[in-house]
């Protein structure tokens, strides 16, 4: 149901509050670029630090902006089983066309709490689910077994995973794969992943970089695996540029540094250290993003330098008149 290069797109802010006006941008940046699906208040989407009524609020953008061109995959989750629900619900009234469901975070339920919690989910919202595992951030492994339980209910279409674990992914394909599509949820991983049958990607990386991984992974499906490949070690040393501090402060920084965006997190998210922040830029000049002259919004720079010649233009002319009469 989903596949190819899907972005957990950044969530974009200035002076405290949802930068819209950047965020439409960055969706537009997207879809040009070939990303397949985006998928708002994601861990990349700093959703743990958004309110209920921003949640709501980014999703409605999202949808809005879209216009039904992509499909959109909305975060939905929590440890909360039934304000899970309630975020759901909201999302699907928005009309987005898939929720993504972490595994609860802190509580750290058994597998039985997780299959529990994630039917009840489906059960309560039907709308397609795609589960999240990242026990690096939650504190909780989702099994394999526990997965293809899972796979079983028909709104669970598809599982991010992000445990790391190569060998973890092979058997849900080997438990499931002919009921549940898997996605990389770690840009690095992208084409072993693709190598065991997985899908696609839900994908940091392509936040500054969506062309390059979109095209990485059409190559995989139209069977050009040497194109696939060298993309995919093209785009391999700005992947690890993205985790060289907190997943999204780095790619927030880059997108930033780009002009897209204003470099602003909310805490406990902070900005990067300086020694990577110089890693950073280094990496992002390296591709191609930056150059060595950085302005931090060009945009508004161009905008603000042409009303200045404009204005002076003017003037100039206006005195030659003047003197001439």
């Amino acid at each position: 149901m989903f596949k190819g290069s899907i972005v957990a797109i950044i969530t974009p802010f200035r002076d405290g509050k949802v930068d819209e006006d950047a965020f439409r941008e960055l969706i537009e940046f997207q879809i040009e670029g070939g990303t397949s699906a985006i998928v708002p208040c994601g861990t990349t989407g700093e959703s743990a630090t958004l309110s209920i009524e921003e949640h709501n609020t980014v999703i409605d953008i999202v949808v809005d902006a879209v216009k039904k061109r992509v499909p959109i995959i909305a975060g939905t989750g929590g440890n909360s089983t039934s304000e899970a629900i309630e975020l759901t619900e909201h999302a699907k009234k928005s009309g987005v066309d898939a929720t993504l469901q972490v595994t609860p975070y802190y509580n750290r339920p058994s597998q039985e709490g997780l299959f529990r919690h994630f039917k009840t989910i489906a059960d309560a919202v039907p709308l397609p689910q795609v589960l999240y595992n990242v026990p690096g951030r939650t504190g909780v492994n989702m099994l394999p077994e526990t997965v293809a339980r899972l796979a079983e209910l028909p709104d669970v279409v598809a599982i991010k995973e992000a445990s790391g674990n190569l060998g973890q992914m092979a058997e849900i394909m080997s438990l499931a794969g002919d009921k549940i599509t898997l996605l990389s949820g770690d840009d690095n991983l992208t084409l072993p992943v693709l190598a065991i049958g997985g899908k696609g990607v839900i994908s940091v990386a392509a936040n500054i970089a969506p062309r390059d991984t979109a095209d990485m992974i059409k190559a995989w499906e139209e069977g050009d695996v040497d194109r696939s490949r060298g993309l995919f070690f093209k785009l391999f040393p700005l992947c690890q540029a993205m985790f060289y501090e907190t997943n999204p402060v780095p790619v927030k920084t880059a997108l930033a540094l780009m002009g897209k965006v204003e470099e602003e997190f909310r805490l406990p998210m902070s900005p990067m250290a300086r020694t990577n922040r110089e890693r950073l830029e280094k990496a992002l000049k390296n591709y191609g993003l930056i150059y060595g002259l950085r302005i931090k919004n060009f945009k508004k720079f161009y905008i603000s330098s042409l009303s200045i010649y404009l204005k002076m233009y003017t003037l100039y002319h206006l005195r030659i008149i003047k003197c001439q009469c």
